[in-house]
Order: structure tokens, then C-alpha cells, then sequence
């Protein structure tokens, strides 16, 4: 299961847009520089992200837990012409990266890179948001969304990854944070204020509506 798991999303993969030459240099430095490469969207997720980003034409982005950018990027791509994103980034040690290839972009004034807790940094930014990507501290999702949701706008997205957790959500002696993950997505399966589609691309991907008020 897992070879055909791998070879049917190297097909994906084949008939999917290719990434940009500079997500390719991201891909390829975050591999030699970082310890842990797999932590970064990649080709057919940051696919989906630019497709998503593009059909909405979003002003406001948020997402918690920058890496070293690529999902941001690929996010930045359908931004309006007047937008911006807001991303936020707990680990200071990799930022460097994400700030290299936000200014090759040439998203320098567009993107906005706050390093610190998202629980802090979020009470803090102003307005609402079109768009919202999760992807930080597993343990934290839940309080994240929570401090978002009415942030979102009437028929926004939001966006939770790797909330399959490598298929561990299955497993019927789960440990602790394959249980918080189970759990957050019990919480958003009963929460009457989104659409939700959980879909299995990558390590899972939820996606959620904002309903519209009234």
C-alpha cells in the first residue's frame, strides 16, 4: 500500500502544473539546510495552496507557521492586487530562509514574517482574514482556531494540515498527540459555523468554510 501510496503521488505530482524555478531552489535549500525537509508543503500541496489562493483572490492571509516559506509563497500567488499576507513563525532558526526567497519573490512589502507565539502574535494583528493556513504546533491547533475563526470572513477558508497525522488518527491505541489531533477534528466536524472537507492529500489536509451570518 505504501509503494502504490508513493507512485500514485508521484503521478499526481507528473500531471500536476510543475512548482517555479525559485519553489524548486526553496525545495532544494530547505533539504540541505534544514533537519526536518519534510515539514515543507512541497509540489502538490503548494499546487493545491496557489490554486485555492488563486480562485479567491484573498486582500488578507494568515498563516501560522511559515517554515521556510514555500506554502507562503504559493499562497502569496493569488493574493489581490491591494493584499498582504501575515505569516507567523515560533522557530527564529529558520526564518532566514523564508526571508531570502520572500525578497527573490520580490514579496518583501506584501508578506509580512512575525517570529514568535502565534497565541501572542495573533491578538495583536489587525482586521479580519480571507484565507487562514494552520500548520504549526500540532498540540496548538485547536487554540489557534479558536483564536481565528471569528476572524474569518463570510465564505472564507480555512485551511489545518497534516491532520491525518500519518495515518496515526486510525490507530485505536493512539498516543497523546494523535489523540489531540482526533480531537480537533471532532471539534471541527461538530462545529456548526464551517463547511468542512477533510481531505487525504499528503499528511491530510482539512478545509474549511466559513458559513455566511444569518
Amino acid at each position: 500500500m505504501d509503494r502504490l501510496f508513493h507512485d500514485l503521488h508521484a503521478y499526481c505530482e507528473a500531471h500536476s502544473t510543475p512548482p517555479s524555478a525559485l519553489l524548486h531552489a526553496l525545495e532544494r535549500e530547505t533539504h540541505l539546510k534544514t533537519l526536518a525537509p519534510q515539514m515543507m508543503s512541497g509540489h502538490l500541496q503548494g499546487q493545491f495552496l496557489q490554486l485555492l489562493s488563486n480562485l479567491m483572490r484573498p486582500r488578507r492571509i494568515l498563516e501560522i507557521g511559515t517554515f521556510t516559506g514555500y506554502a507562503t509563497l504559493c499562497l502569496a500567488a493569488g493574493l489581490a492586487p491591494e493584499g498582504e499576507l501575515h505569516t507567523i513563525e515560533a522557530n527564529p532558526e529558520v526564518v532566514y530562509l523564508a526571508r531570502k526567497y520572500f525578497a527573490l519573490a520580490g514579496y518583501t512589502e506584501r508578506i509580512q514574517l512575525h517570529v514568535g507565539k502565534a497565541e501572542t502574535i495573533i491578538p495583536q494583528l489587525p482586521g479580519t482574514f480571507d484565507l487562514v493556513l494552520i500548520d504549526a504546533g500540532k498540540r496548538d491547533y485547536a487554540d489557534h482556531y479558536d483564536l481565528v475563526i471569528d476572524r474569518v470572513v463570510p465564505g472564507g477558508l480555512l485551511l489545518a494540515d497534516n491532520v491525518l497525522w500519518s495515518g496515526k488518527v486510525l490507530d485505536e491505541n493512539p498516543d497523546t498527540d494523535t489523540q489531540i489531533l482526533q480531537a480537533f477534528n471532532q471539534k471541527i466536524q461538530a462545529d456548526p459555523r464551517v463547511d468542512n472537507l477533510l481531505l487525504p492529500l499528503r499528511d491530510g489536509l482539512m478545509l474549511m468554510r466559513k458559513r455566511e451570518e444569518g
